[in-house]
């Protein structure tokens, strides 16, 4: 496994090759996170100059409030995505969906938001990984009970890749994470002060 020294798109095309270089090997599809879809052209790129011809599934999250009807990645570039034979899932985050309204409007906490929480103690991106792998698998973009290649990142980027085969999420704890193949050492978490 590679430790990188910090979380952060600083990272990505190094994650990106090493998520490729596995997918190959284990002849898998290779699910990303790409909110704007930098990272999903990037992930593109590098494919084509690796030989990669494997199934590549790019997670995009749904409109939200601040911007109603309006998606973070513009129509363009997931149309160029779509024309290089990437397919493109736009879904409700696996780990929170309806629960984290409900919490906010009533002060509490949900289970799968003490799950996303558990997941980010090993960073932002281990989180964003198990949850990119449902939501591909709910999507029907990936096949149900196979292994596949997920990355996730700290904000932008990706810095985080592992093996996991996904269960859906009405049987989500059947999730299995295989591998870690990279992450950062620091999971960013600003309250956290590394002193040794």
């Amino acid at each position: 496994m590679v430790t990188f020294e910090k979380a952060g798109q600083q990272n990505a095309e190094e994650t990106l090759r090493i998520a490729l270089a596995r997918a190959k090997e284990l002849d898998c599809p290779i699910v990303i996170s790409s909110t704007m879809g930098t990272t999903a052209l990037t992930l593109l790129d590098l494919a084509e100059e690796l030989g990669f011809t494997g199934p590549v599934v790019i997670v995009r999250g749904v409109s939200n409030k601040y911007k109603n009807g309006v998606n973070l990645m513009d129509a363009e570039t997931k149309k160029q995505i779509e024309a290089r034979g990437a397919t493109v899932v736009t879904a409700g985050h696996a780990l929170s969906v309806g629960e984290r309204g409900i919490s906010a409007k009533f002060k509490g906490i949900s289970p799968l938001e003490i799950m996303a929480e558990t997941l980010r103690t090993m960073g932002q991106g281990t989180k964003v990984s198990f949850e990119v792998s449902i939501m591909a698998l709910e999507a029907d973009a990936i096949p149900y009970g196979k292994p596949v290649v997920a990355c996730g990142g700290t904000h932008r980027g990706v810095d985080t890749a592992m093996v996991i085969t996904p269960a859906y999420s009405a049987n989500i704890l059947e999730t299995v994470v295989h591998e870690f193949l990279c992450k950062p050492f620091d999971p960013s978490n600003a309250h956290i002060k590394l002193t040794f």
